[in-house]
């Protein structure tokens, strides 16, 4: 039962960190600035990995897609693929979780079941460990570029999504450490042995009956003379 429960609370850790990593993959605000005049706000600068976008204090954007992906910086490709591949991989993880749980009614024995909650694990371990990466070396990006004297273009700050990304990943290597964890949970459970003495005959069981019923019949009295 113990088991069981665990892996119910790592199926939902997981599920809700894929779906956070997959809900920061479109957000806009990957990275944004601000520049402030005397009372309000004139203007915010904001991108991700599919646009840049400006945000004047009206609310009105425009926006402007990058022209080229073989023309992108390299960061941006690989943080790009980086979240594609914890998307995929979490969806894969969710399909093997639900067949490895122990409440379900597929996927074979309690150790095969064990061995493919165990691949589950895996999978979603390698998923959040993608999404870390991806939001990582943004942030990276950002933080270097923010710090650097010699760089006079825009300077972004850390967005919204980053800290998402960075929550859900942390949620998907949590519960998929628990879902690896279903193994050796079950490889140390002790089984329980049923001992099958077979089905006693006719005679046999009569013969126990009329042992356990004790005998009611008056004590006979003998003469002397039986003896002789």
């Amino acid at each position: 039962m113990a088991s069981t429960s665990a892996e119910i609370i790592a199926f939902l850790l997981t599920i809700s960190g894929w779906v956070l990593v997959s809900s920061t993959l479109p957000t806009d605000y990957w990275k944004v600035s601000t520049i402030d005049g005397t009372v309000i706000t004139t203007a915010t600068f904001w991108a991700n990995l599919w646009k840049t976008c400006v945000t004047d204090s009206t609310g009105v954007s425009n926006c402007k897609d990058f022209p080229s992906m073989l023309a992108l910086d390299g960061y941006i490709q690989a943080c790009r693929g980086l979240m594609i591949s914890a998307v995929c991989l979490g969806f894969f993880g969710a399909v093997f979780g639900l067949i490895g749980m122990k409440c379900t009614k597929v996927g074979g024995s309690d150790q095969t079941k064990a061995k493919i909650a165990c691949l589950a694990g895996l999978i979603f371990i390698l998923s959040g460990l993608c999404s870390m990466t991806s939001c990582s070396l943004y942030a990276n990006r950002i933080t270097s570029e923010f710090f650097d004297p010699a760089f006079v273009a825009q300077k972004y700050e850390l967005g919204a999504a980053l800290f998402i990304g960075w929550a859900g990943a942390s949620l998907c290597i949590i519960g998929g450490s628990i879902f690896c964890f279903s193994i050796a949970e079950n490889r140390t459970s002790p089984r329980r042995s049923y001992a099958y003495n077979g089905a006693a005959s006719v005679m046999s069981s009569r013969t126990k009956v009329h042992n356990s019923v004790p005998d009611k019949s008056p004590p006979k009295h003998f003469d002397k003379n039986a003896y002789v």
